[in-house]
């Protein structure tokens, strides 16, 4: 079994390959690889990739036209099967990178929100996670941590509270006036 951060490391340099012009001839599944390099106006798409705990979170972006977005269309279908198409790549990148395969089970949907900019030009971003197997135990971001500094800073807070210093001669409030 391989630690998190080996599995982490490997995944990371498997989505750093990915730039544009990497490997023509093994897809990605992004927008920028479909037409002609130079004739053709090329549509800016990329994506990235973070860890929490035992997750990966996958980072899509696009520019999209209102016809793609438009409810008739099968958009967040679209949007989904991109985001399995750069996994795919990432599960055979990180297997070249690294000889081990990895298991990335997603959990739940791709959260996707679009954006305009004009009437024309618009851009989505998406997200979705998955789980990481067989990276090792981690522990989760959910459990609160246990804090070590409690008992002196209390310790300390009551030694300031309880003395006055020797030096004080005020009386209980110096601002009230006497008699």
């Amino acid at each position: 079994m391989a630690s998190i951060l080996d599995v982490v490391v490997g995944l990371n340099q498997a989505a750093a390959n990915a730039y544009d012009g990497y490997d023509t001839e093994n897809s990605i599944g992004l927008k920028r690889e479909e037409g002609h390099p130079i004739l053709d106006s090329r549509v800016m798409d990329g994506f990235s990739v973070k860890f929490s705990a035992d997750k990966m979170i996958l980072s899509y972006q696009s520019e999209v036209t209102m016809k793609e977005v438009h409810p008739r269309t099968q958009f967040e279908n679209e949007v989904e099967r991109t985001l399995g198409d750069i996994i795919k790549f990432i599960k055979k990148e990180y297997n070249n990178v690294t000889g081990k395969n990895v298991n990335l089970t997603a959990v739940g949907d791709a959260d996707i929100l679009v954006q305009t900019t004009s009437r024309v030009r618009n851009w989505v971003q998406a997200t979705k996670q998955y789980k990481i197997g067989g990276a090792g135990d981690t522990e989760s971001l959910l459990v609160p941590s246990t804090d070590k500094m409690e008992t002196g800073i209390k310790k300390f807070l009551d030694l300031s509270a309880t003395k006055r210093p020797r030096n004080d001669k005020a009386g209980k409030n110096p601002d009230t006036p006497k008699g």
